[in-house]
């Protein structure tokens, strides 16, 4: 499976971004597809993650109520919403698929080549 994330940008404190990452390869849809992110100077870090049905939805504490992830398997396609964006939110994000990317960084198979969020005034 390659990915291909797409959508940052530079956005003001409370504004909207979304992400998108497109993946190649037909057994997209029996991966769970997720997000992570990376700021300068820490560990990349979990933020979302979608089942192959889009039953069960996971976020990172630090997000839930302002992201959601959603995807679309006819596209083979995954996509993060960001609503009312942080400074803190400022990272470079990646898409990941796997299995249990809750758990973290080393439940991801395969990783896009991530795409940078910057929120400043």
């Amino acid at each position: 499976v390659q990915l291909q994330a797409s959508g940052g940008g530079l956005v003001q404190p409370g504004g909207s971004l979304r992400l998108s990452c497109a993946a190649s390869g037909r057994t997209f849809s029996s991966y769970v597809m997720g997000w992570f992110r990376q700021a300068p100077g820490k560990e990349r870090e979990f933020v979302a993650a979608i089942n192959w049905s889009g039953g069960s939805i996971y976020y990172a504490d630090s997000v839930k109520g302002r992201f959601t992830i959603s995807r679309d398997n006819a596209k083979n396609t995954v996509y993060l919403q960001m609503n009312d964006l942080k400074p803190e939110d400022t990272a470079v994000y990646y898409c990941a698929a796997g299995g249990s990317l809750w758990v973290g960084v080393k439940r991801a198979n395969y990783w896009g080549q991530g795409t940078q969020v910057t929120v400043s005034s």
